[in-house]
């Protein structure tokens, strides 16, 4: 496994390594109501998204895997985030050694297409380096525009849960799957 995030490429977008340089803009996005609304509910401050950062590096470093920052191709702009991480999360049923993936974009970026576009790099990726295994995501009930992420991407509802109290659906994917 890379201990450090290789670069993807897609049609119009290209998946980098986070660096101190894309703070504020990760800041900017996970400061925004729009954004949290359904994770979590509360922005996140500046010291949290900081921790953030480092928690994306050391999945890379610890795991061989992690989160990339989103940018368009054609002019730098700063997309999103997206990628693969174990949070140990205290849910039932466990998704420890899982990878779970995750996706987050700017408002300004949403009905483009660049959501279903940059995980689509990120499993195909991830198909490369565990091939036939499976991948997670939670994602919840409300959060339509995510759902309809998961679905087109080969994740499939498993249940519905709690995570922190709210209702929470996980969905899994195989590895192969048609994205």
């Amino acid at each position: 496994m890379p201990a450090h995030p290789p670069i993807l490429t897609t049609h119009r977008l290209t998946l980098s390594p986070h660096t101190r340089d894309d703070f504020l803009d990760s800041y900017a996005m996970w400061s925004d109501p729009d954004v949290i609304r359904y994770i979590g509910g509360k922005p996140f401050t500046r010291e949290e998204v900081w921790a953030r950062l480092l928690r994306y590096a050391g999945h890379w470093a610890m795991l061989g895997y992690g989160y990339w920052v989103i940018r368009e191709k054609e002019n730098g702009r700063f997309v999103g985030e997206v990628g693969l991480a174990d949070y140990h999360r205290e849910i039932e049923p466990s998704l420890m050694s899982t990878p779970e993936i995750g996706w987050a974009l700017n408002p300004a970026m949403h009905g483009r297409g660049y959501a279903t576009e940059a995980v689509r790099a990120v499993l195909n990726w991830a198909d490369e380096q565990w091939p036939g295994a499976e991948t997670a995501c939670i994602i919840a009930p409300e959060n339509e525009p995510s759902l309809r992420v998961a679905r087109k991407v080969g994740y499939r509802e498993q249940l519905r849960t709690t995570y922190k109290g709210l209702p929470t659906i996980v969905l899994r994917r195989m590895a192969g799957t048609t994205t």
